[in-house]
């Protein structure tokens, strides 16, 4: 029986992850929108070869999106090292949801850099589209509602994980597997 030599079987351990291997569930089509600053984002030049998170909420909400944005403020902070991780988060209000709205929110949450965390808005034919057939979330007869999960997306585009924000233990277990898909450059 051939052994491992341990340098092999060293590196070999080094990239497996507690967590294991993380799930695909489909795969996110470039889209373009607006961010807060009033500019044209495009997925594909934006979020290349980055992994990043996904939430949608509105600036108005008085339920969980408060929460929601805290948490995502949280995670900015416990993620700072990590280099080529974004933060997204959409509208489901765009007709309230203007980029000076969303910028003025942002900055309420302490948010300078808008390449880290972008706040997007749009049509909302196509924030239906990315919510309800991208993301699988957030329709409720035939409107847009906001989930309170978090979409995990890979380099490749590929939706990786749902955290439920709602749930104290996600924000651990979600940082690893940001940590597993950056350091991985799956």
């Amino acid at each position: 029986m051939k052994t491992i030599p341990a340098v092999a079987l060293a590196l070999l351990l080094a990239g497996c992850s507690s967590r294991g291997t993380l799930p695909s569930y489909g795969v996110v089509p470039d889209f373009q929108l607006t961010d807060q600053t009033g500019q044209p984002f495009d997925s594909r030049r934006e979020l290349a070869d980055k992994v990043w998170l996904a939430s949608f909420i509105f600036t108005t909400c008085n339920g969980p999106c408060p929460r929601m944005s805290a948490e995502f403020r949280q995670i900015r902070d416990l993620t700072t090292k990590i280099p080529d991780f974004r933060l997204v988060s959409f509208t489901i209000d765009p007709q309230r949801d203007t980029p000076e709205v969303l910028s003025r929110y942002g900055r309420g949450l302490g948010v300078t850099d808008p390449s880290r965390w972008a706040f997007l808005t749009g049509p909302q034919q196509e924030l239906n589209k990315l919510s309800w057939d991208t993301f699988h979330l957030g329709k409720v007869d035939g409107s847009l509602e906001h989930s309170t999960r978090f979409v995990l997306i890979d380099r490749k585009g590929r939706i990786r994980g749902y955290f439920d924000s709602r749930d104290t233990e996600a924000i651990p277990d979600l940082i690893k597997d940001i940590q597993q898909l950056t350091e991985a450059r799956l």
